[in-house]
């Protein structure tokens, strides 16, 4: 299904909606990297929480602390099978009495159904709420114009601020550049959206894709439902796991290998030559030293401004000391590992 995204020649009341290219143009990345631009993101679902009881729910069910999520703050959150797999991956945060979980959108009606059922007798809903509302990514030099929708700004990562107009989150830097997540009514989105013509380029929603995938922040899609425990895709790193707080699905795995130093594969950031059909999530890794059996898989990739794809895969961390990753096979596309933005933890 193609996804929708505003023109370059917005209407005087709304921005237009075209259909993208299957990989930005070489002008979308130039606009983030030298310039400012937004995007409408329909890569992303949402997933409303209501109810008096909807906060200790989602605590007893997700991997972060949602009992205590305070309204100036967002945090990341996965969502895990009882073998401590992750079936998705979230950003969430209070709107008003609101828990807003924003997701994949290709995963977010099995997880809304499988976490439905286990409501029961809490006082809880849960509710799709994409098609009301808007999710636009901004990166670049972007605060100039956002000030002219916004009265204050949010300054350190995943703080955010509310107004009429939409919740607006400080994302992870990528690429060196600024990025907001920008989520509201998409009548009051799109009016605002429209008073930033000339001031930022929209762009291709798959720009968001590299940035996401540059800040070394997974997502968990469809393609990789199921594959990993949190910490092998960072969670643990990233704030998106609370090892203080009770039971959810899966908890006593992901608690166990935290503790007992039986985390073996993390993710690493890298490149390679190839396109976004061979170099795709759920794709396998080899090493070239161990032909026989996969070191790895694609948990996200996108198109490069330099060409190729750039990738976040996760990787024995024994294939990463000697030799080479390759992509589909031991003599398929190198991988060129880059250096993340954060630092892992030694492990033991």
């Amino acid at each position: 299904m193609n996804s929708p995204l505003a023109s370059s020649t917005p209407s005087s009341s709304a921005p237009a909606i075209a259909t993208p290219a299957a990989a930005p143009s070489a002008e979308d990345f130039d606009a983030v990297l030298k310039g400012g631009a937004w995007a409408i993101l329909p890569q992303f679902g949402v997933i409303d929480a209501n109810g008096d009881d909807a906060a200790s729910f989602l605590h007893s069910q997700l991997t972060n602390d949602i009992q205590h999520l305070d309204v100036t703050g967002a945090r990341l959150a996965g969502y895990c099978s009882p073998k401590g797999r992750l079936l998705a991956s979230f950003l969430t945060w209070k709107t008003g009495d609101t828990i807003r979980m924003l997701l994949s959108k290709d995963v977010q009606a099995g997880v809304q159904k499988r976490l439905s059922m286990f409501v029961l007798r809490a006082k809880a809903k849960l509710t799709d709420d994409t098609d009301k509302l808007l999710v636009v990514g901004l990166a670049g030099d972007v605060r100039g114009a956002l000030a002219r929708v916004f009265d204050a700004l949010p300054d350190g990562v995943h703080v955010k601020v509310d107004d009429p107009a939409g919740t607006l989150i400080r994302m992870p830097d990528a690429a060196g550049r600024l990025r907001y997540l920008w989520v509201g009514p998409k009548d009051a989105v799109e009016a605002k959206l429209a008073s930033l013509e000339g001031l930022l380029k929209p762009v291709s929603p798959a720009v968001w894709d590299w940035l996401d995938i540059r800040a070394g922040e997974p997502r968990i899609t469809q393609a990789v439902s199921e594959q990993f425990v949190p910490q092998m895709v960072n969670y643990d790193v990233l704030g998106g796991v609370n090892f203080k707080k009770g039971c959810y699905p899966g908890q006593e795995i992901v608690a166990r290998s935290q503790y007992r130093g039986t985390i073996k594969r993390r993710t690493a950031l890298a490149s390679v030559a190839a396109g976004l059909d061979a170099a795709r999530p759920g794709a396998e890794l080899f090493h070239s030293e161990d032909p026989g059996q996969p070191c790895g898989m694609i948990v996200n990739a996108a198109a490069a401004p330099e060409g190729g794809v750039d990738l976040l895969a996760e990787i024995k961390l024994a294939a990463l000391e000697s030799g080479s990753v390759h992509l589909g096979a031991a003599d398929g596309p190198a991988l060129r590992i880059l250096p993340l933005p954060y630092a892992l933890p030694a492990e033991v």
